[in-house]
């Protein structure tokens, strides 16, 4: 591929829009509720179930749940995004924090209620 078409490809690619943003997993049969946020939610919902049924998602309990509840009891949603287009991994990192905050504080997914551990 000669150098002039690379060029072209690289730019088509970093005017592609990739959404970042906040989601929520919920266990149906036990009302418990996930809240994280993710930087491209691209897919995510299947890196989700696959990172579960190999049992190495990051919440050792959602995982628990998964196995005995089964992929059918849980529902994943969307609750906020927004586009990300050329923001440093810094700046992404604090804006998904900024943009997950109010989401823990509203829903509260921590203990009987969820899956979500409370930062101090």
């Amino acid at each position: 591929m000669d150098k002039q078409r690379k060029k072209e490809l690289k730019q088509q690619a970093q005017q592609i829009e990739i959404y970042m943003g906040v989601v929520k997993i919920t266990n149906t049969a036990n009302g418990k509720i996930y809240v994280v946020s993710y930087p491209d939610l691209r897919d995510k919902w299947q890196f989700i179930q696959n990172a579960l049924n190999s049992g190495t998602y990051s919440s050792g309990a959602l995982v628990r749940d998964w196995k005995e509840y089964g992929h059918d009891a849980f529902r994943y949603e969307v609750l906020e995004q927004t586009a990300q287009q050329g923001e440093s991994r810094e700046e992404i990192g604090r804006l998904l924090r900024q943009m997950q905050r109010p989401w823990l504080e509203k829903l509260q997914p921590y203990g009987e209620k969820g899956y979500n551990r409370p930062s101090f």
